[in-house]
């Protein structure tokens, strides 16, 4: 099923010249352009595709969605209405669908299953007329078993090693294999971490693309901070996340109990509630829900202290926590546990053995205090994801 409005495109975007311009296809992991839009365009794929979609080098763009169960894809037009992909020439939403739900998990069913993707794929390239298109994916599975022979560049972009990660403990099998595939097809990799690229072992070309910001989104005056946040006393410490395992439960109660003035405030989704059962009792310890894009740099911008508060795992030490860098445009001090992507990000970052230590290092955080503004704006600027994707883009463009 492809969404697009307008007729065929068969020719260059305004603006652009056929001498410096590509068609491109560009695939999500296991969220839809739905899901994306829905949640403000804010992770790393979602600003990797909305650089995309305004590219004058991008030609024409084929947007795919991962798999999705056949009778979902039907009812997309009724259950998608409130998302609108884009009208236009140059670009279309593609909408893959199968019988089953979910990917199996053996291997050379997983292999069989991306062949029918990579076929889908194809398919919706030629109905659009893209020539030999570049197809930057963020599925390792697409990137690993898609045998995508018909595009001219395939890269891999990967914003987490999904093989040590918890919630898909079923697939590492599957992610191995899929790096393993990465590694001798000499597909392009670029990875958030250095950690990453080392785990994947790419032989073709790789870099390492850290998290960034949308300098719109932090630059200017203080917002208001919202009223919730705003009837915490100070002084505040905030995190920002999904308050799962990569959080350190015992080090935040530990954090509390030893900085009794300090209000910690735990901001984001709660998938298991018992997980955090711990903390309840505890009078400086503030659970929130997750917030719109707005509220939540607003809240980041009135706070007076952030927290990279993450166990020591696989996962957390090959990720490039995005928190830290709008920590950090937010002109705001951090603590973090010492992982190596955290590692040169900006001496105002005060780096620590583990989440239990936090407590020792709270007044010299606090006497910090914000950023002067120069140096904040400067932070902004110098780790926008413009630059940050100009260097996928290269990649891809090879």
């Amino acid at each position: 099923m492809i969404e697009r409005s307008g007729p065929r495109a068969s020719s260059v975007g305004p603006g652009s010249s056929s001498t410096n311009t590509a068609d491109f296809v560009f695939t999500f992991s296991y969220e839809t352009y739905s899901d994306a839009v829905r949640r403000g365009m804010m992770r790393p794929p979602d600003r990797i595709l909305a650089s995309l979609m305004r590219s004058p080098e991008v030609r024409r763009l084929l947007v795919a969605n991962p798999f999705r169960w056949f009778p979902r894809v039907a009812a997309t037009p009724l259950l998608d209405r409130d998302v609108r992909f884009p009208p236009g020439e140059r670009m279309s939403l593609h909408h893959p669908a199968r019988l089953r739900r979910d990917d199996p998990t053996d291997l050379p069913a997983v292999a069989a299953e991306y062949t029918v993707y990579d076929r889908s794929l194809a398919r919706a390239s030629r109905r659009m007329g893209l020539e030999r298109p570049r197809v930057l994916t963020t599925n390792p599975l697409v990137a690993g078993f898609a045998p995508l022979d018909w595009a001219a560049e395939v890269t891999f972009f990967a914003r987490d090693d999904w093989s040590s990660s918890p919630a898909r403990e079923a697939y590492w099998p599957a992610y191995r294999e899929a790096y393993r595939r990465i590694a001798g097809s000499g597909r392009a990799v670029a990875a958030v971490s250095a950690e990453i690229i080392e785990r994947i072992a790419p032989t073709g070309p790789a870099a390492v693309v850290p998290n960034g910001v949308e300098p719109s989104e932090w630059l200017g005056s203080p917002p208001i901070p919202p009223s919730w946040f705003d009837r915490i006393p100070g002084p505040r410490a905030v995190y920002v996340g999904t308050l799962d395992s990569r959080l350190d439960v015992p080090g935040i109660v530990d954090l509390a109990s030893r900085q009794r003035e300090l209000q910690v405030v735990l901001l984001g989704p709660l998938p298991d509630p018992g997980y955090v059962d711990e903390l309840r009792p505890l009078p400086n310890v503030h659970l929130h829900p997750s917030v719109a894009r707005a509220e939540l740099v607003a809240t980041l911008r009135n706070a007076e202290l952030c927290l990279l508060a993450h166990r020591r795992t696989p996962l957390t030490e090959a990720m490039s926590p995005l928190k830290i860098y709008e920590y950090l445009a937010a002109g705001v001090p951090v603590i973090s546990v010492d992982l190596p992507p955290v590692r040169g990000i900006d001496d105002r970052v005060l780096l620590v053995d583990s989440v239990h230590d936090f407590a020792d290092v709270v007044p010299a955080a606090l006497e910090l205090g914000r950023a002067h503004e120069n140096r904040r704006t400067s932070f902004v600027h110098a780790n926008s994801w413009a630059a940050r994707h100009e260097r996928i883009f290269e990649l891809a463009r090879r």
